[in-house]
């Protein structure tokens, strides 16, 4: 597949030829959860607790729930260096430099190895104590404990597949990255009735199902970077620790963002367990573990309008082409806002039946995930702003912007209405934090942008942000290091 001339006059093409392909790869990939939660909502059987029957599928999925942070926290670990070697990949790229590209790609690859072993072997040492602090009760904890295990040991595949295929798309190849995660949905789908009816495995199978889907995806992207015919090889050399640490830099800022909606999730359900109580705790953390699931398809496409452009961003930068730069970002804007607005829509008419397909033998329950789906659609069109603006700092290598506003977004807005909202209008008041923090985000990463953002880009113009002070500038004399 021939890769996207990122340098082309023709911004429109370049940047729909780079979000189409990206937004419905994350879309796909939302279905690794959705399927899973759905599948397993719908598990057969029940339990006594409490001298009460309750059905098996409702506390499974409350399970699934609370691993649901979990698997973000896992999940951020490639972004920390997928998003952040990416940009500098494109601006090496974009500077003639494919001898530091190849060094990028090398170190974020070993990179990712280690990472993806020390994370599977501490959530698998230290799963008890976690799934407890993060929301557990004695009744999902064993399949909670069954999910986690499975998904954990998964991370040696997922972790380095998911970071890999961002450098995949920031050679222009779009497409080829969006396959690869069709590939793994596409098993995932046809393989969780398998595992979970057939076989009997339940939850268990709900994760095997997915790490084998994960496994994949990871062979189809390592085979792609090693192909003859791609712009830029995989290919192993000597760590450079002079590039990790720079790719580390950059990186900090999205894992950060990533690891800290897990964090939410976590504090979310912990309000949840204690306000709901023994009686409706479990029942809270199933009503918002579909709302999230319904969520996943408005803020993971956005995601991937918004980092998966970020390749002309950053390429534009590197080739100081400020036209570009500028006329891109526009764009990325307008995509956000049409993709949230249709989603706003949708969930006017789509979140009761999609509700059903995660409980459809309690309504009532149903009828309160339909409640929470549209609550938090409330903020979705103003959250346009605060993706489009936030990622684009990242492209342009400009992390410190990128990660105070994301923290200020979640620790300020969203953690701290969590916290306060419940204390004066009771457990229902958690669902508003979302909007809450969507609203008041898109406010402040407008202002910030509208005047940081001219400046940054004058700096790059003028050669005020000269290689030597910019984090991922290359050597221009000597031996050739990388990444400095």
């Amino acid at each position: 597949m021939k890769a996207i001339n990122l340098g082309s006059a023709n911004v429109l093409s370049t940047v729909l030829k780079l979000i189409v392909p990206a937004t419905i790869a994350q879309f796909i990939n939302v279905l690794y959860s959705i399927v899973d939660r759905m599948y397993v909502g719908n598990i057969g059987g029940v339990m006594v607790i409490n001298g009460a029957e309750e059905k098996i599928g409702e506390i499974a999925l409350a399970a699934v729930g609370v691993c649901s942070p979990i698997t973000i926290i896992i999940s951020s670990f490639a972004f920390l260096v997928g998003t952040g070697g990416a940009p500098l990949f494109a601006m090496a790229l974009g500077e003639g430099r494919e001898d530091n590209a190849k060094k990028i790609l090398s170190n974020a690859a070993v990179s990712l190895a280690f990472i993806s072993l020390v994370v599977a072997a501490l959530f698998i040492a230290l799963h008890k104590p976690l799934l407890y602090a993060f929301g557990a009760s004695d009744n999902t904890y064993e399949f909670a404990r069954q999910y986690l295990m499975i998904y954990a040991a998964g991370a040696i595949f997922s972790i380095p597949g998911t970071g890999l295929n961002q450098y995949i798309t920031a050679q222009g190849y779009s497409g080829i990255a969006m396959i690869s995660t069709v590939i793994g949905a596409a098993a995932n789908i046809a393989l969780d009735p398998l595992f979970i009816y057939v076989f009997g495995l339940n939850v268990a199978g709900a994760a095997t199902a997915t790490i084998i889907s994960q496994l994949l995806t990871f062979i189809f992207v390592v085979t792609f970077l090693r192909l003859k015919s791609t712009k830029i090889r995989l290919s192993l050399c000597r760590p450079e620790l002079r590039i990790i640490g720079n790719i580390a830099k950059l990186g900090v800022s999205p894992f950060i963002i990533m690891a800290s909606d897990g964090l939410i999730i976590i504090i979310q359900n912990a309000v949840l367990q204690r306000m709901g109580g023994p009686a409706e705790g479990d029942m809270w953390i199933t009503v918002a573990t579909v709302v999230q699931a319904f969520f996943s398809l408005v803020s993971t496409p956005l995601l991937g309008i918004s980092e998966g452009s970020q390749p002309v961003l950053s390429y534009a930068y590197g080739a100081k082409n400020e036209s570009l730069i500028k006329r891109a970002e526009v764009r990325i804007l307008i995509s956000c806002l049409v993709f949230t607005t249709a989603m706003t829509v949708i969930s006017i008419f789509c979140a009761q039946p999609f509700a059903g397909l995660f409980i459809p033998e309690n309504p009532a329950v149903a009828e309160k995930a339909v409640w929470g789906i549209r609550i938090f659609m409330i903020g979705a069109i103003p959250m346009s702003f605060q993706y489009a603006f936030v990622d684009c700092f990242t492209a342009l290598g400009q992390p410190k912007y990128a990660i105070t506003l994301s923290l200020i977004r979640k620790v300020v807005f969203f953690m701290g209405s969590i916290i306060v909202l419940p204390m004066i209008w009771g457990v229902e008041a958690v669902f508003y934090a979302e909007p809450v923090a969507d609203i008041a985000g898109a406010v402040l990463s407008s202002a910030v942008f509208l005047i940081v953002f001219p400046k940054v880009i004058r700096r790059r113009m003028s050669g005020e942000d000269c290689l030597k002070k910019r984090p991922f500038a290359h050597r221009r004399s000597g031996s050739s290091n990388g990444a400095e």
